[in-house]
């Protein structure tokens, strides 16, 4: 199975495109990518109107990420953020500033135990971003999705950790640091750090009273070459979890994943073909992608 990008995807009521452009303006190397748009066909199910941005996608510093507007039916909590570590303290104050214009601070940038310069702050459409200053003189500025175990999580982010890596390939666990023994919360993660198939990822169990856990407002998308792919992932992903319609799925810890084939965005492109296509995926859980070619 080759190397696959895992990309998260972030769920608007109608703001995708609007989120896009912000945030590709904030970060170094951004761009915006394609920009795919409902038709008039399955008005009775997505409720959008034609020529409404359905997914945009960016690259946030080579990180690629999709904005999707999908109405007001699913909402941003800090169990997914994007962890955002910078090479200076002057670096680490000017993406604060620009993320923060009409957010919030969930954790006022300041100085850490952990840092030098930190904050976690919640933008102005409720997704939630950590800011790190990094005094590895090796950092560049990269951006990590980040999982927070709370609520019936909590404990619960080294099993993942060891779950997530036995269903992907060319993965690893490169630093896990537990809670000290004398504390309360011993035995749990503090801060790990892991990749899926070459995919950065952090993971931390979030200790305290949350009244929020992971929901579909992140999911996380796996592009799939062909049908042995899709059933692979779709298959181990669904371990003690729930399917989902259109692709998605929740594993066994409630985070949401899209498993998707490859050609669905070329079959999606094709304007006299695409209304077909996407009647066809609406009555789909897994991806049948032979279906979606005979439509």
């Amino acid at each position: 199975m080759t190397t696959k990008q895992i990309t998260p995807c972030l769920w608007f009521d109608k703001e995708a495109e609007e989120a896009a452009m912000l945030y590709t303006s904030i970060f170094k190397n951004s761009k915006i990518g394609t920009v795919s748009r409902y038709g008039k066909e399955g008005f009775e199910f997505h409720h959008m109107p034609e020529g409404t941005a359905l997914v945009v996608t960016c690259e946030l510093n080579d990180k690629k990420i999709m904005c999707l507007n999908g109405g007001p039916v699913f909402k941003f909590n800090p169990s997914i953020s994007f962890f955002v570590t910078c090479k200076s303290i002057d670096e680490t104050n000017e993406i604060w500033n620009k993320l923060f214009e009409g957010g919030k601070a969930l954790m006022p940038i300041d100085k850490y135990a952990w840092s030098e310069r930190y904050g976690w702050l919640q933008d102005r459409f409720g997704f939630t971003w950590q800011i790190s200053y990094s005094n590895n003189s090796d950092a560049d500025q990269k951006i990590t999705p980040s999982f927070l175990f709370t609520a019936h999580n909590f404990g619960r982010a080294e099993e993942a950790i060891q779950f997530y890596t036995a269903v992907f390939k060319n993965s690893s666990v490169d630093m896990l640091a537990h809670y000290a023994k004398e504390d309360k919360n011993a035995g749990k993660i503090l801060y790990a750090e892991f990749t899926l198939n070459k995919n950065s990822f952090i993971a931390m169990d979030g200790p305290g009273v949350h009244d929020y856990s992971f929901n579909e407002a992140v999911s996380l998308v796996i592009n799939c070459e062909n049908q042995e792919e899709i059933d692979y992932y779709w298959n181990k992903l669904t371990e003690g979890g729930s399917e989902g319609q259109c692709g998605w799925l929740k594993d066994k810890f409630g985070v949401s994943w899209q498993v998707v084939p490859t050609i669905l965005e070329k079959l999606m492109s094709d304007k006299e073909k695409s209304g077909k296509v996407m009647r066809a995926f609406l009555q789909m859980k897994k991806f049948d992608i032979e279906i979606l070619v005979q439509a």
